[in-house]
């Protein structure tokens, strides 16, 4: 199989089908968005009318089974529009949030919550990341303990997106102290909670951009919770959450090279408009360099986030591409925003042409879920056969 390619002309009319949903969301909708904060409930309802929340999920609940190839190719399509960063955000963890429910949850769980899920009717949030433990997600001290039918948990959690809309989460805790299992990462368990703010704080974070979809700080103190919402083995949690570590990299990929291409896209434009001494800026190859270097850098992203997405659909090892798409689109990305803004001069500082918003959101690809450090510790280590640095 070939795993660099032109899109099929099925993967094809996913782009076109997702664009014709995006269109009825123009760059006023997503401005007041950002301006309001008000979360884009729309939006989420027409991506879900039309079933895409589904499109890795498995048919016999409602899904479409298609590849995470196809949910890039989605996600790229959402990002790449006035939408960016908070259009893809608002629905990028039902695409790969789920694939734990998927291939660990019962039959019990996979039944009641999917469904849901597809259809938009159940929101949910995710809590790994902790204010403390940062990215050494090992070192996490949310507590779950045993008390007969049910566990009671304690703990705080950041950086958790849609926490305010969502009816459940995916949550990480420490059923075991830190050290007393065989590695670092044993003794950690996941639960699929009901995310009852009557008994979890639920305090949102003021942050840069994306002022649309909340990011959370979550207080968790005695919270009981049923048996029946562990997901998968107890003690093993970390790694089935790893297991979804890939699709999301990919996924994250697609999106900030999507950004990256609707601020060349704008900056393209405004060069070919913008009339300064009589003559169009975008005849000056100070304008068009920068310009072209964006278009090149995006394309290059792209074709290896499509290679990573290929290889994780045809069950191949992947960890260094899927870093690598991660990598290269959320530089790609942000350098075609920064451009984007420099290249409208003064313009760019103004929330009219939206291209400040664009540089404001395509941040978060450098940030999260891992740093652009730690992924060059990965490629380092385990692509070069560097010795570990932490």
């Amino acid at each position: 199989m070939s795993l660099i390619y032109e899109l099929t002309p099925a993967q094809l009319e996913i782009r076109a089908a997702i664009e014709r949903i995006m269109a009825d969301f123009d760059d006023d909708y997503w401005l007041k968005t950002d301006q309001t904060g008000e979360y884009p409930h729309e939006f989420r309802k027409a991506i879900a009318a039309g079933g895409w929340l589904g499109i890795c999920m498995p048919e016999d609940v409602g899904g479409s089974n298609l590849g995470v190839t196809e949910a890039t190719i989605m996600m790229e399509a959402v990002a790449n529009t006035a939408g960016a960063q908070t259009a893809a955000s608002a629905i990028h963890l039902n695409i790969f949030g789920p694939n734990v429910l998927v291939k660990y949850g019962t039959d019990e769980q996979r039944k009641e919550f999917l469904p849901p899920i597809i259809s938009g009717d159940l929101m949910t949030s995710f809590g790994v990341t902790e204010p403390d433990a940062g990215l050494d997600t090992t070192s996490i001290k949310t507590f779950a303990r045993r008390d007969g039918d049910d566990y009671v948990i304690t703990g705080r959690k950041i950086w958790n997106s849609c926490a305010q809309q969502a009816d459940r989460i995916l949550l990480l805790t420490r059923t075991e102290e830190a050290g007393k299992g065989e590695t670092r990462a044993s003794g950690m368990t996941l639960f699929f909670m009901e995310l009852d703010k009557s008994k979890i704080e639920v305090r949102e974070i003021p942050k840069m951009g994306r002022h649309a979809v909340n990011s959370n700080m979550l207080f968790i103190d005695e919270v009981r919770v049923p048996a029946r919402d562990v997901v998968g083995q107890v003690g093993r949690g970390f790694y089935q959450l790893l297991d979804g570590l890939n699709p999301e990299r990919i996924l994250l990929g697609g999106e900030t090279i999507g950004i990256g291409r609707q601020a060349l896209s704008r900056a393209t434009q405004y060069a070919k408009d913008r009339v300064v001494f009589g003559r169009p800026i975008g005849m000056n190859q100070s304008i068009q360099h920068p310009l072209a270097h964006s278009w090149m850098e995006l394309e290059a992203a792209w074709y290896a986030t499509l290679r990573a997405a290929a290889l994780y659909d045809a069950g191949e090892p992947c960890g260094a591409e899927a870093n690598m798409s991660k990598y290269l689109g959320a530089e790609a990305g942000f350098k075609a925003c920064e451009r984007a803004v420099l290249t409208h001069g003064g313009m760019g500082y103004a929330q009219e042409y939206h291209v400040e918003r664009l540089f404001r959101e395509v941040q978060i690809g450098r940030l999260a879920p891992v740093s652009q450090q730690m992924i060059s510790n990965y490629i380092s280590e385990r692509v070069l056969g560097l010795p570990r640095s932490y």
